[in-house]
């Protein structure tokens, strides 16, 4: 039953050609680890070339090749019943520091100076081989100079191994990551299994702890002719999994194909004539929306929902109660049989988080809406602009002193959708080629040149009354092109001026 479901959950899936292959594997990785374990004892490599049925199930800790200096190769590479070391130290000779200063009488001192750093690193690789550990592993690098040293005498060693893989190996092998090589003969600090192997996979090299004791846990080798083909792959067997481990928790399933949706919506329309009252609509409309999903089953694989539906209806009218679409064989089948499974737990919880969704929505009273917050834009348009300062009695005419002309665009009511039109009309409307009387502003005590303002509209001031006694001043450039001008007094001698 177990490996049916696997396959029905690969079935949608880009690898539902080899459904049966997976299926079983993933069957085999499942029951293999412990139920109170998560998935972090269930690891994946990716090996790009060669074909999808030459992946392969590990059933223990697997992690490609390290980094390897020169010695590597004179290494054993194959131990039974070996004892395994797992290490957060650096076997490596490294150059000081550019700060460093070692202050020395004579030649002598020097030399002893030289003599301890060597003497450091052969007491460490010392004590490691005397701990009897057939594997060194470490999070950090192990030099040529110690790999030569574990070569020399039948050990293996790898470094620089990743964090998640030597903690999965530290679970597995029951042994304790040292941050010193101190005390590695003490109880409980080295780990063992049943064999370890490096062996070619593809282009790459793999190191296996395999018949490990400490804890369950498997590694998938995942090959394929591209990394994005692999790594789909992989989300695939993932969902298998979940619905796997669902269905070891909870041992039921169901027919899919929309069938127990239909089964349900047939029943609910049969309670539902034996109400009386506005609960007969309400169960009613429950009973149609579940056949949503047969419906929309029928769309996808190209089959006419209607007709889909009335020969569902039919079946289930008759007892038929695990039919649903067969998108095989384009209309209706016994899914049960079909092998087309779902978990219980899993549709059970799918239809009473629909029902909570939809009860929240029908609970909401009213919907508060903000008028503002339907123009986001609005306010970076400012409806006025600041008012005109000038010497007159215009409307816009405020204290003393010369008014300073705004661009066009201040000028003009800030409508946005009205705006670049307007702009143009104004400019077309102007007497003066090289600037714009119509936004004369003020009123003058004697007649003379023009006096201008910070406009709020369009030379309101100027039909009131418009004489004004105004300085000669350069006019800021306006919206649409017009260039600057310079006006002087001699101006607006002529008299009274009027906005067009």
């Amino acid at each position: 039953m177990l490996e049916k479901a696997a396959a029905t959950s690969l079935n949608s899936k880009l690898v539902s050609g080899h459904k049966h292959f997976f299926a079983k594997m993933v069957v085999d990785a499942v029951l293999s680890l412990d139920p109170k374990q998560g998935l972090e004892m269930l690891g994946s490599k990716k090996v790009v070339g060669g074909s999808l049925q030459d992946s392969m199930l590990v059933e223990g800790v697997a992690f490609k090749k390290t980094f390897s200096y020169a010695g590597f190769e004179q290494m054993t590479k194959y131990f039974k019943d070996p004892k395994i070391v797992l290490l957060n130290v650096e076997l490596e000779l490294k150059a000081e520091r550019d700060n460093a200063e070692v202050r020395v009488a004579d030649v002598a001192a020097y030399q002893q100076v030289v003599d301890a750093e060597w003497d450091i690193i052969y007491d460490k690789l010392a004590k490691i081989v005397a701990s009897g550990a057939n594997i060194v592993l470490s999070k950090l690098a192990i030099g040529d100079l110690a790999t030569q040293y574990f070569a020399d005498r039948g050990l293996f060693c790898a470094g620089r191994v990743e964090d998640g893989d030597l903690r999965k190996v530290a679970k597995a092998t029951k042994a304790q990551i040292q941050t010193s090589c101190n005390d590695l003969n003490a109880p409980g600090v080295l780990g063992t299994c049943g064999t370890f192997e490096e062996r070619q996979v593809g282009g790459e090299r793999f190191n296996f702890f395999q018949g490990c004791k400490g804890a369950s846990t498997c590694t998938f080798i995942l090959r394929g002719g591209a990394e994005q083909f692999i790594e789909e792959a992989e989300r695939s067997l993932h969902d298998a999994i979940m619905n796997t481990r669902r269905l070891l928790k909870n041992p039921s399933i169901i027919a899919g194909g929309g069938a127990i949706e239909m089964e349900l919506s047939a029943y609910l329309r049969e309670q539902s004539r034996q109400i009386y009252g506005k609960q007969q609509l309400l169960i009613g409309a429950f009973a149609k929306a579940l056949e949503v999903i047969p419906r929309q089953v029928a769309a996808n694989s190209g089959m006419d929902p209607t007709d889909v539906l009335n020969k569902l209806r039919m079946k289930h009218a008759h007892g038929e109660k695990w039919y649903g679409v067969d998108v095989v064989e384009n209309g209706v089948c016994d899914t049960m049989e079909a092998f087309v499974w779902e978990a219980t737990v899993m549709k059970r919880n799918a239809l009473a988080a629909a029902t909570e969704a939809a009860c929240l929505i029908l609970s909401v009273d009213e919907t508060v809406r903000n008028p503002a917050s339907e123009q986001p834009d609005k306010g970076n348009f400012p409806g006025k602009g600041m008012g005109g300062k000038g010497r007159g009695g215009g409307r816009f005419g405020r204290g003393r002193g010369r008014g300073r002309i705004m661009s066009v665009a201040s000028a003009i009511p800030q409508d946005v959708e009205g705006y670049l039109p307007f702009t143009s009309i104004v400019v077309m409307n102007c007497e003066d080629p090289l600037g714009l009387r119509a936004m004369r502003k003020g009123r003058s005590r004697r007649s003379g040149g023009d006096d201008f303002g910070d406009a709020d509209g369009l030379s309101p001031s100027a039909e009131e009354g418009g004489l004004g006694r105004g300085r000669g001043r350069r006019r800021e450039e306006v919206d649409g092109g017009l260039p600057s001008s310079r006006w002087g007094r001699q101006q607006g001698r002529s008299g009274a001026a009027r906005a067009p």
